[in-house]
């Protein structure tokens, strides 16, 4: 990081590699730059106090887009010029670069330019490359394109010397990621705009001066062609439009202005406005660097061009970083970056989950020529999904749904509530179900193995946890071998990259897992979305919505709730009583009961572990930003910023996500890859990514997590210290 950002606050957007962008729409009046250069620095100094780093205003935003043939009036062109100056000497002393559009005579040729003003002094002139020519556009009567140009250098505003061309990227000194390049309304519509050339180039921040005369459906053009655009160069695009005080002789402006990155729009203005106006949004620098790092076409489109791009040209300026921000970080953060906030994205993105995991699950089976399926049923979160995803491949291959083997296998700890759950769920999938116990077995093993438990002493250690998920495995697998059947998997992406599953066993393997791609946070809007549908019937919703209810635990540890305690092997290792089928579905009280343990005590909660996997796996992010930004999503701030139907409302202080982080980082990057190294196949769901060793992340299994944990002590102890 460099010395620059590393001596801001830790509450500085600034400093975790954002940067405040502004595009503003004044007021203006036709032909007079005055009023226009009046206009324009008030909202260039009000964006600036707002902590913008970059402004960007209309084409021919100081003598106004419809002068028409007034652009060939000396008297125009002289009086743009000096608004021109005002602008540049009112930047002395505005930590902001300011963007501006006015006509310029070059080599004896008019130009529809962009200036870019910083520090005092106009930084480089951008001429406009097409010229519209057709339809209600006439720009050719007044103005040459950029090809026409000769001179690199012109005079202008009192300076010589300043920069001239389309060749032209700007850099911040101080933030070494912003990397300004300008076009000119039309050439964004063309087929290779300017700022392809320019991202290539290393433009990190795109800026479009635009006028754009408003016609129906054309405001959702503009946002595909900029989402596009932002898209394609994985940069940040500044679209403005003329508003309110350009000519409606023949057209009507709408002032629209947006901002977006990497295909995400950050801010939208309201359109039609009948004053000045401006938006604001963060922008996320480094993400652009990373994922240009990250996709190798990327590289390869720029050795294509290489001839193209040798001649650009970099003006180097400084910008004083605002030490405080107002406002934080100006950019809506999910709290659960793999599910929508908004309903309908979320039930499209449920739908589509569940479409991918199907397909790959059927493509299995008719591969492997096997029409059945074993599954442990739990009667939690992970095994109830992959159960519904059976259910599913089994109607597209036009199978009985008896077809799915589903086998509950209580054991010391099982509670009479899961228990309950597995059958009631299988009932209503309607697969084939059977209970196994297997607290015998377990019971034999440790006896053999000389453990404690085995001599009568209630030893719960983690030998006694991974013998009870190690038969579940076996007798999964020798189930499979009988009926002529593959396992599914039923362990998700959370719990890998924490690596809590048990190594060969449990929910680490199987033949084929439906779920590994699938993190916990999404599981359970899956499950909810078939609840709420009602696919299974009523009893199908309401044994969903017991399931959703229960606390996440590998129930392998015994404690009061378990399923008919009375009647489990005896530590001597013979089998007492029965199975306990009967006892917990007859006692309402012993499946009403909550599991003993909580997974969550131990790894921290799920939502939360989420999100810093997400931030980790998909960007790369060092831990001190990772929790910069769960900050912004989790802590006090973000209260009643997001909607009903997510699946937690809770706040997190900084020191809370320091502490869940910590055990993250640890987790992931210094003992849990090797499991992650032998994973069975399974097909990758989301663009979050997967921890496949086949696929998204190959990682060393005896890495060191030092860096990491280094960086995490960068993170303030408390949000005072922020």
């Amino acid at each position: 990081m460099p010395a620059d950002l590393a001596s801001l606050p830790f509450s500085n957007p600034y400093r975790h590699g954002f940067a405040r962008l502004s595009v503003a729409v004044p007021r203006n009046r036709v032909a007079d730059p005055v009023f226009n250069a009046a206009q324009t620095v008030a909202l260039y100094r009000q964006a600036a106090a707002q902590g913008a780093a970059v402004v960007a205003f209309p084409e021919l935003g100081l003598s106004a887009y419809t002068c028409d043939d007034l652009f060939h009036q000396a008297a125009l062109l002289d009086a743009c010029e000096a608004a021109l100056a005002e602008v540049a000497e009112a930047s002395r002393g505005v930590a902001a670069v300011a963007v501006v559009g006015l006509p310029l005579r070059v080599d004896h040729r008019l130009f529809n330019c962009a200036a870019v003003v910083a520090g005092g002094r106009v930084l480089g002139v951008l001429p406009k490359t097409y010229l519209p020519n057709y339809g209600e556009f006439y720009e050719a009567r007044q103005f040459n394109g950029a090809g026409a140009a000769l001179s690199t250098a012109i005079s202008v505003a009192g300076q010589d010397g300043v920069p001239f061309g389309t060749d032209l990227l700007f850099r911040a000194r101080q933030l070494p990621l912003l990397k300004i390049h300008v076009e000119i309304c039309e050439d964004v519509w063309v087929p290779i705009p300017p700022s392809s050339y320019a991202a290539l180039a290393g433009a990190t921040v795109l800026v479009n001066l635009s006028a754009s005369n408003i016609t129906i459906g054309k405001s959702d053009y503009r946002h595909r062609l900029v989402g596009i655009q932002s898209a394609r160069c994985m940069a940040a695009y500044l679209y403005s439009s003329a508003g309110v005080g350009e000519s409606t002789t023949d057209l009507a402006w709408d002032g629209q202005a947006l901002i977006y990155e990497s295909g995400d729009l950050l801010a939208e203005s309201a359109r039609f406005a009948t004053h000045s106006h401006l938006i604001c949004a963060d922008a996320d620098l480094e993400r652009m660097s990373r994922e240009r790092m990250r996709q190798g076409t990327f590289g390869d489109s720029v050795e294509k061009h290489r001839a193209a791009l040798a001649g650009w040209r970099t003006v180097d300026f400084d910008l004083d970083l605002p030490r405080s921000v107002p406002g934080g970080l100006l950019r809506r953060v999910e709290r659960f970056p793999y599910v929508p906030a908004d309903a309908t994205h979320r039930d499209e993105r449920c739908r589509e989950t569940f479409s991918i995991q199907v397909q790959a699950l059927v493509q299995r089976l008719e591969a492997s020529r096997i029409n059945k399926v074993v599954i442990g049923v739990s009667g939690g979160l992970d095994s109830t999904h992959a159960l519904l995803v059976l259910a599913r491949a089994m109607d597209r291959l036009g199978l009985p749904r008896s077809h799915i083997l589903g086998f509950t296998m209580p054991g010391f700890a099982t509670s009479g509530r899961t228990l309950a759950q597995s059958h009631r769920l299988m009932a209503a999938i309607g697969c084939t179900a059977r209970e196994i116990d297997i607290r015998p077995s377990c019971a034999q093993m440790l006896a053999d193995l000389g453990h404690p438990y085995g001599r009568g002493e209630p030893v719960y250690d983690i030998t006694f946890e991974n013998v009870q998920a190690g038969e579940r495995t076996s007798h999964l697998f020798r189930l499979a071998n009988f009926h002529n059947a593959i396992v599914a998997g039923t362990g998700d992406l959370s719990e890998l990259a924490l690596g809590w599953c048990t190594y060969g066993v449990g929910d680490h393997m199987s033949h084929y897992n439906v779920n590994a791609s699938v993190p916990k946070t999404l599981i359970k809007h899956l499950v909810g979305w078939v609840a709420q549908q009602g696919l299974l019937g009523g009893d199908g919703s309401a044994v969903l919505q017991a399931i959703l209810e229960t606390e996440v635990s590998p129930e392998l540890v015994p404690t009061g709730e378990s399923f008919d305690a009375g009647s489990a092997a005896s530590p001597g290792g013979a089998p007492a009583g029965s199975s306990g089928k009967e006892s917990a579905t007859a006692s309402g009280g012993a499946s009403a009961a909550q599991p003993g343990q909580r997974t969550e005590d131990t790894i921290g909660p799920y939502e939360l572990q989420d999100f810093h996997l997400y931030y980790t796996l998909r960007y790369g992010y060092r831990p001190s930003k990772v929790a910069y930004l769960a900050h912004a999503a989790w802590g006090d701030r973000a209260r009643g910023r997001w909607p009903d139907g997510l699946p937690a409302h809770n706040q997190y202080g900084l020191a809370e996500i320091k502490k869940h982080l910590g055990t993250f980082c640890w987790r992931f990057f210094q003992t849990s890859q090797f499991k992650r190294s032998c994973v069975p196949n399974a097909p990758k769901v989301g663009s979050g990514g997967s921890l496949s060793p086949r696929g998204d992340w190959r990682a060393p299994s005896d890495a060191e997590a030092a860096v990491w944990m280094a960086d995490l002590q960068r993170i303030p102890d408390g949000d005072d210290a922020a």
